[in-house]
């Protein structure tokens, strides 16, 4: 008996440990499933059951009860009826994480927007193109590539995918209920939205991104000599923990910080600028809050990703999210269709120039895809690279936005090609090299 007596409590003790250890993580996995839940509700115009058993279907998000209230737009989670978070959609803004502080009169702002019809089709327009036929387009190896991108349903998951030749869509195609018309989160390729719109800040001349970065707090320690441009290709030397699968400074971030931007700004120098290279959403963050340096009020910094860059080329379906306290989140919530991020794409195999309109300079291009030191050839300024060959079958000039679960935009200049790809599978679960070489062997 004294022996069951003490197996009993060494079990009980485990049992102790096992929920004082992981109860702050139960923090964060009920406020990533209710954020995910009401900004794919309310947003992207989602079935909150279908959310419930696809995208928040993954391990221990799994294990979060999900429930939305549509009247008071909001979306509630816990984990085993502990550590309950709710998620608000506000108009213009998206959803966002609240607190106990949180108070629905205290920040009202919201961008205003644009959506002027041009009348002309697409890209510049909505408009259906004309019917097109490239004499130097294999269109049967096209399909098996997109073919390819959709086999294996449940492993590869993908969502979308767009093929766009010459301004021309030379293929496209939907699964699991999505559409032309589906708002769909791209992670972090929302970190060169932010970094576009630097660029234009640059084109404008209101700065250069080899200035110092204007944060008094830096003035007297290492980090003094920390510029835009460190910041934009992850070389400031700051310290920083990228890690989603651990309580880290990313998630700690992304689903307990009230200001986002603040987080990356009060970390501590480990290196000199550009002795490594470290990516970190909270760079990201950070240069998201420093653009509103260049604003008189933060309405005109909530308006300027949309007049400057979002709805002057079309891309009205975009919506980013921004935190409690009203600053976008440019590290990991910007949503579009897959049109419109493919929109986004063909402004830069443009550079810069929308349909005559200057938005970037064209040098502008060449500093993204410009490879940063010790990222291995990877990385340049918020975009990735292919400078390496990272990708074998596919030309060394792409360069792509890329975002957690397999989001991209591709860019390949020297095939006049732009591939989005979206979906809830990232490389390389996904084969990248397989379904864009076999885009690539497809124009002659």
């Amino acid at each position: 008996m004294k022996n069951v007596k003490r197996v009993l409590l060494v079990l009980v003790l485990v049992i102790i440990v096992a929920v004082v250890y992981n109860y702050p993580k139960l923090n964060m996995i009920s406020g990533y499933a209710a954020k995910n839940m009401a900004s794919n509700v309310y947003i992207a115009d989602r079935d909150a059951k279908d959310v419930n058993a696809v995208d928040n279907n993954v391990p221990l998000i799994k294990l979060a009860d999900s429930k939305v209230d549509k009247e008071s737009k909001d979306a509630s989670s816990s984990v085993f009826s502990l550590m309950k978070r709710t998620a608000v959609y506000r108009d213009g803004l998206g959803a966002v994480l609240v607190n106990n502080d949180y108070d629905p009169t205290k920040f009202t702002l919201q961008p205003h927007r644009d959506f002027t019809k041009t009348g002309l089709a697409f890209p510049y327009g909505d408009k259906k193109q004309k019917d097109t036929v490239f004499s130097n387009i294999d269109y049967t190896t096209l399909q098996k590539a997109i073919d390819k991108g959709f086999s294996n349903p449940d492993v590869q998951k993908t969502r979308s995918t767009i093929v766009i030749y010459k301004d021309q869509i030379i293929a496209e195609n939907y699964e699991g209920g999505f559409t032309a018309d589906t708002k769909i989160l791209g992670w972090s390729m929302t970190k060169s939205i932010v970094s576009t719109l630097y660029g234009i800040l640059q084109c404008n001349g209101k700065l250069n991104v080899n200035q110092l970065a204007p944060i008094p707090e830096w003035q007297n320690d290492d980090r003094k000599n920390i510029t835009y441009n460190h910041l934009l290709r992850m070389q400031s030397g700051l310290e920083w923990d990228e890690n989603y699968t651990e309580i880290s400074d990313a998630t700690k971030m992304l689903f307990l910080e009230s200001d986002m931007t603040l987080v990356q700004q009060n970390k501590e120098a480990i290196a000199k600028p550009t002795e490594i290279w470290n990516y970190s959403s909270g760079t990201s963050n950070l240069l998201s809050g420093l653009l509103k340096k260049n604003f008189n009020t933060h309405q005109e910094y909530l308006d300027f990703p949309y007049a400057s860059l979002i709805d002057k080329i079309g891309m009205h379906s975009m919506l980013i999210e921004a935190d409690m306290d009203g600053n976008y989140v440019g590290s990991s919530y910007g949503w579009a269709t897959t049109r419109d991020w493919a929109k986004f794409g063909l402004l830069y195999l443009h550079k810069g120039n929308w349909n005559g309109n200057r938005i970037f300079d064209a040098d502008w291009v060449d500093y993204v895809a410009k490879p940063t030191a010790h990222s291995n050839g990877t990385y340049g300024a918020h975009f990735w690279l292919n400078a390496e060959g990272r990708f074998p079958d596919v030309p060394k000039d792409m360069y792509y936005a890329s975002g957690y679960q397999g989001q991209y935009v591709f860019v390949i200049p020297s095939k006049d090609l732009v591939v989005v790809r979206t979906g809830l599978a990232t490389y390389p679960i996904f084969d990248l090299n397989g379904f864009l070489g076999d885009v690539v062997k497809a124009v002659k």
